[in-house]
């Protein structure tokens, strides 16, 4: 149980930080953010959304209020990391290594969180 927890912690922590990375890029560098989604063919309008989704979605991680919340964070993020792994791809830019590196985070928090809380 006390592997589950440090996975927990640090894959938890490690997302953290690359999202509010991320959200910060989108909010304080919404230039080159923008160039980078009309690369990837995604309409920029969604960025600020994107860097707000992306906030509430650690908020609801971290805070543990509700599981059926916290359960759709983990799922929004993952669909972000896909969507973005996709898109990096599909233009053959080179560029999806944190998009795979997100995802592996993401498992690492989901799973060792459910199993601390079987048990």
């Amino acid at each position: 149980m006390k592997n589950y927890k440090w996975a927990y912690w640090i894959s938890t922590g490690l997302l953290t930080a690359l999202m509010l990375m991320s959200a910060g890029m989108y909010f304080f560098n919404h230039a080159e953010v923008s160039k980078v989604f009309a690369n990837l063919g995604y309409p920029t309008h969604v960025i600020y959304p994107l860097a707000i989704a992306k906030i509430l979605g650690l908020v609801a991680i971290w805070t543990n209020q509700s599981k059926a919340l916290k359960e759709w964070a983990y799922a929004g993020f993952f669909f972000d990391f896909v969507l973005a792994f996709m898109a990096h791809i599909a233009i053959n830019d080179g560029e999806f290594g944190g998009a795979v590196v997100a995802t592996i985070l993401l498992f690492v928090s989901y799973f060792s969180w459910k199993k601390l809380s079987e048990g």
